[in-house]
């Protein structure tokens, strides 16, 4: 028999809890002995009824598991470039405390739930690197997204398009060559001064890797912060605003058949992301099996439960009238 919760402190310590109450119902019993005329065998019939549920509560608590049984677990992999925006605009405050603040915070938690999967770190602005390739390590890749800020890489306008053909090089270069669900999560306000998106578009689908893009920013935007001021419009010699712009994005999720998300003061769809790229069905690498045995604790737990009842319904008589 198989123990699934074999907490001993625990259980030592509802048996000495017991025991106790019950040594105070015993001394009980011997004062009232002493006056009146008691039929002992009776007590000790109740004594033991008590005991027995007692102590099948507790195996109930520990969980027995009996017989031995094997599964089958599979091994899935999956491949997930996410590719951040750095460039000026993400330091725009619609979204507090700022755009790439916001976007740091939420995937924090995104890749907490893919441990299990290898993921890598695109920066761009103008131009797109590497920051992280593909990796199974959480800490490293915790690391470097708090290391992110827009100085880290150069800033003459933003094309969307960089980051896409560095991804699809790194996929199809990358020494693990095998197979494996291939995703690319694209996070930017949206801004595209780039070209060549078609022939971008046609190679991922040609290569069968999905992007799942995550709008950053509102319709209305804001001005972009720069040191002690803001970042100035040349042509209007007024205050830069950027506001978010999904057009492209939305594009480039569905000609993937990905899916297009955002983050803004009206939508917070980080968790609908997460769920998404979870139901994406990943290659089978491999296989293992392990031994499994069922928790039969409801059966000690049922009887225990009946014995109580029993307990409560038919009262058994100590003091005889």
């Amino acid at each position: 028999m198989i123990w699934a919760y074999p907490n001993v402190s625990l259980l030592s310590i509802l048996a000495v809890i017991f025991s106790l109450l019950y040594a105070v119902y015993l001394y009980r019993f011997y004062i009232i002995n002493k006056k009146l005329k008691v039929k002992t065998h009776r007590l000790f019939l109740k004594m033991g009824l008590r005991v027995l549920y007692f102590l099948l509560f507790l195996v109930a608590l520990a969980g027995p598991s009996v017989g031995n049984a094997t599964k089958e677990i599979k091994q899935e992999g999956k491949d997930i470039f996410i590719a951040i925006d750095l460039s000026q605009s993400m330091n725009a405050q619609d979204i507090g405390p700022s755009r790439l603040q916001r976007v740091k915070f939420e995937l924090k938690n995104l890749v907490k739930n893919f441990s299990t999967d290898r993921i890598g770190l695109i920066i761009f602005s103008s131009e797109a690197f590497v920051q992280c390739p593909l990796t199974f390590d959480q800490n490293v890749l915790q690391l470097h997204l708090d290391g992110l800020h827009t100085n880290l890489v150069p800033n003459y306008g933003t094309d969307i398009a960089a980051p896409l053909t560095l991804a699809i090089q790194k996929f199809k270069t990358d020494e693990n060559q095998d197979p494996k669900s291939k995703s690319i999560v694209l996070i930017s306000d949206g801004e595209n001064f780039g070209d060549n998106l078609n022939a971008i578009i046609d190679n991922m689908k040609e290569e069968g890797i999905r992007v799942f893009s995550l709008g950053v920013g509102t319709e209305k935007g804001s001005t972009i912060p720069k040191g002690n001021g803001i970042i100035m419009d040349k042509n209007s010699n007024g205050p830069a605003i950027s506001k978010l712009s999904s057009n492209t994005l939305k594009r480039i999720a569905s000609e993937t058949n990905g899916q297009y998300f955002e983050i803004s003061d009206d939508a917070q769809e980080i968790p609908q992301l997460i769920t998404t790229i979870e139901k994406v069905e990943g290659t089978v690498t491999g296989s293992r099996t392990v031994e499994a045995s069922a928790n039969k604790y409801f059966y000690f737990l049922l009887a225990a439960l009946g014995l109580a009842l029993l307990d409560m319904i038919l009262p058994l008589r100590t003091i005889s009238m």
